[in-house]
């Protein structure tokens, strides 16, 4: 029987560790915290996040990172968590490993890492571990695995078994796919000559790497860059071109992020309860 009291009082003292801080754990982290969760965040040291501007994985350069009104401050060690959560901020921590979680003691760990595998998630982590995408099985190393593929079944509660594979196909988005994402056309240093919000024709030099230019394939705005001066192999996802045209769109969570960050929600409020009562 559902524990009514988690879902009305104790939804506030429930701890969620998400691994992972790009574009995607960002939407997650977003929706957990405006519904009152706790929530921690755990990152590698040099991120190379694509929409930058809606990641809180920025606060590992910056400082601190705000999405939508939200804030993801980073922090030098697990003591600091509760303080940023005093002041209404989301903890971010370096922490590959996720040895946080020893300390931490979640009732819900995320991987939102989206490696495409398993990275160190175990199914004995905390009393509900989430995955999101293809690398997980459910009811194996995580409970519950969550759809995050573009389409019907996105966002998709998976009980038994994998989300679906990998294409290597960037979704389509106003008639373009593999068109829209930028990739880097050699190893070396790479410089942006654009930003994030700034509209681009076809053939226009987004960027250059080690004088190589990276041209734009279609016309649009551009959703997302590296960082400039970062060290990239060549074929590396570099940016990617919105052809809406829509530029308020690059600066806020996109409809995919939030649909899975209402899975996440959905999870946790339907499994949880069942998990620890």
């Amino acid at each position: 029987m559902i524990n009514m009291d988690f879902l009305f009082a104790g939804v506030r003292q429930t701890k969620v560790l998400v691994r992972g801080a790009g574009e995607m754990a960002t939407g997650v982290a977003h929706r957990l915290h405006r519904s009152g969760f706790r929530v921690c965040l755990t990152e590698i040291a040099a991120p190379l996040a694509v929409r930058r501007a809606v990641s809180f994985c920025e606060a590992v350069y910056d400082g601190a990172m705000t999405v939508e009104g939200v804030t993801a401050v980073k922090i030098g060690s697990p003591e600091e968590i509760g303080g940023a959560w005093e002041k209404g901020e989301i903890p971010l921590f370096i922490d590959p490993a996720n040895k946080v979680k020893d300390v931490l003691r979640p009732q819900v760990v995320v991987d939102a890492i989206l490696a495409k595998r398993n990275i160190g998630t175990e199914i004995c982590d905390a009393p509900l571990v989430l995955g999101l995408g293809p690398g997980f099985t459910a009811n194996q190393d995580v409970h519950v695995v969550i759809e995050t593929n573009r389409g019907h079944d996105l966002g998709r509660l998976i009980f038994q078994g994998q989300a679906e594979p990998d294409t290597g196909v960037p979704g389509v988005i106003g008639g373009y796919g593999i068109e829209r994402v930028l990739r880097t056309p050699r190893a070396g240093v790479y410089h942006a000559v654009k930003m994030i919000g700034d509209a681009v024709a076809k053939g226009d030099i987004v960027a250059n790497v080690d004088g190589a230019p990276m041209h734009a394939q279609i016309n649009g705005v551009l959703r997302g860059l590296l960082r400039d001066g970062i060290v990239v192999m060549k074929n590396m996802k570099a940016g990617d071109i919105d052809p809406r045209g829509k530029r308020g769109a690059c600066f806020t969570i996109s409809d995919k992020a939030r649909a899975i960050g209402g899975a996440v929600l959905e999870a946790i409020l339907s499994q949880l309860p069942v998990r620890v009562s």
